[in-house]
């Protein structure tokens, strides 16, 4: 019986494991003041789910708002993973739990699609994107495979993706919850994963099928954020404004239950009817991944869509459009020819950017930038060593190669743009800027009574914790809330939700600035054996330079 019901209809565990405790990304003190317990539900995952045969029962754990119990692991016949390369480290946690109950793994998602040998004990890996691979599982299942390795052979038509099983999930532990409108981007970064992953020609699904997707979601009662989680939002102009176009009739239909965010390309300024198409359609932020302010260093790793832009004018102009700017940016690459934390310094200032991502560059496996440092032989023989220690992102892990800078003036850079640009004068100063800048005229969103008192039970504990207890942030908190007041009442709400941010970010930056020192002195410590060992000549330099 057992059996039949393994060929057939199976208990299907999916988990999405941990993300790293130190990773940029988690905002555990965020999330802890605004009443959620993670950031952001497992948007790949519920896609799977929705792939799965109706007749298999499925239950979803997210191992970051809730613990997996050994129930959790008796009663599936099947367990399903999917993960990024932060969350490889639990990754590989749960395969050895799942094993010790005596269940079969399926492991899918990024990381390894990217590294599949980082997984070889999973019984069963999918590398790609699933929709065109989920059936050869299903049917390998049902005929008693006991392993193997499914890999989709091109980049599969998301006009067939299925509405994901938004049903699974605790909604109420998010900040915000993902849906997804296009996947691929058309530029060619060399240290970028997306075009590995989704390839360079951007995909997009119909209008309707979007729309069949937030009515889903609707129905559940969910209201507030929602993150288009696209690789680049705009990279299909032609497909996106007329689905641009629908998103707004929905909202105003509906009564504006939904306010969103994405990630896009600097080139969105230069579009003022796209601009104006995000406005309507209830686009409040964007993530821009800014890199480096130099246009040489930009042109080295092949991030040219950004060497011709004004980076501050590029950014107001967004504000001036009701939508802000968190940017990325990246310290590390090679056409770094000396100190660049002065000029990220300015250049985050002067676009009054208030919460950047800022990270040393990291060798992706399977990146244009991977395969030029390993035929370089730059790559440390550890460069995956992420599993181990457990730091996984390019903020707490990164430099997996031998710099052609001196190793302790990137990291000294990269501690001093994070010291400054964390400095609460500095943040709350760009935090007013960036409120006094931004036209929220057309801002509509229209929350049920329930999502009002949890805000403004929010705003209390904010105040409470910003305005009153950190007495070295106290001050600068309050000078914007005020100064929002007076000039720009409507962004109010941003800038408390800018200092939640800050609960996160600030202690953050602290810890890596602890963590950066004693990096630092290592990375001194072992220059100066270098030295000691080897005569330091002219002719010598080209090979140091190698290392």
């Amino acid at each position: 019986m057992h059996v039949l019901k393994r060929l057939q209809n199976p208990n299907v565990l999916l988990i999405n494991p941990r993300f790293s405790l130190h990773s940029f990304w988690n905002y555990r003190e965020t999330c802890t003041v605004v009443g959620a317990r993670y950031v952001a539900a497992p948007l790949g995952l519920i896609t799977v789910a929705a792939l799965l045969p109706a007749a298999w029962t499925l239950r979803l754990v997210d191992r970051n708002t809730e613990e997996l119990s050994e129930d959790d692991l008796r009663w599936a016949d099947l367990v399903m993973v999917g993960g990024m390369l932060p969350q490889q480290r639990d990754a590989k946690r749960v395969i050895a739990m799942a094993h010790a109950c005596g269940k079969p793994v399926v492991m899918g998602g990024p990381d390894v699609t990217a590294s599949p040998a980082v997984y070889d004990e999973a019984e069963f890996r999918v590398l790609g994107e699933a929709e065109q691979i989920m059936g050869e599982f299903i049917e390998a299942w049902r005929t008693g495979a006991t392993r193997g390795l499914f890999a989709a052979r091109t980049f599969p038509d998301i006009t067939t993706s299925p509405v994901p099983r938004f049903d699974l999930l605790k909604l109420e532990h998010y900040m915000h919850v993902g849906v997804q409108f296009s996947r691929g981007c058309p530029f060619n970064c060399e240290f970028c994963n997306v075009i590995e992953l989704n390839g360079r020609v951007v995909r997009s699904k119909m209008a309707q099928q979007m729309i069949r997707e937030l009515d889903a979601l609707h129905a559940l009662g969910y209201r507030g954020h929602v993150d288009f989680v696209d690789d680049n939002l705009i990279g299909n102009r032609r497909t996106l404004k007329p689905f641009l176009a629908e998103l707004g009739r929905w909202l105003e239909q509906r009564g504006y239950p939904f306010e969103f965010t994405s990630e896009a390309s600097l080139n969105l300024a230069d579009d003022d009817e796209l601009l104006e198409a995000m406005r309507r359609a209830g686009f409040f932020a964007v993530f821009v991944g800014i890199e480096s302010p130099d246009p040489a260093t930009l042109a080295s790793t092949k991030k040219l869509q950004n060497t011709h832009h004004d980076i501050a004018a590029s950014i107001h102009k967004i504000n001036r459009a009701g939508i802000f700017v968190n940017a990325g940016f990246i310290i590390g690459f090679d056409a770094e020819s000396g100190s660049v934390a002065p000029g990220m310094i300015d250049c985050i200032e002067q676009a009054a950017i208030p919460v950047c991502m800022v990270g040393l560059l990291y060798a992706l496996p399977g990146t244009q930038l991977y395969r030029r440092l390993l035929a370089e032989g730059r790559l440390y023989a550890d460069s995956d060593r992420v599993a181990s220690d457990g730091d996984t992102d390019q903020c707490t892990t990164g430099l997996n190669y031998v710099t052609l800078r001196p190793r302790r003036e990137i990291l000294g850079d990269y501690r001093e743009v994070l010291r400054r640009i964390y400095d609460p004068r500095a943040f709350f100063g760009r935090v007013g800027r960036t409120a006094r800048a931004l036209d929220l005229s057309g801002h509509k969103l229209r929350r049920p009574l329930r999502y009002a008192l949890r805000d403004l039970r929010s705003f209390a504990r904010i105040s409470r914790q910003m305005g009153l207890n950190e007495r070295q942030v106290r001050r600068h908190y309050w000078r914007a809330v005020l100064a929002c007041l007076v000039r720009n009442p409507r962004a109010v709400r941003l800038v408390v939700s800018f200092a939640a941010l800050y609960l996160h970010v600030r202690p953050f930056a602290q810890y890596l600035d602890e963590r950066l020192a004693g990096q630092i002195e290592a990375c001194g410590a072992g220059e100066l054996r270098l030295c000691a060992r080897e005569e330091l000549t002219p002719a010598l330099i080209p090979a140091l330079l190698q290392r």
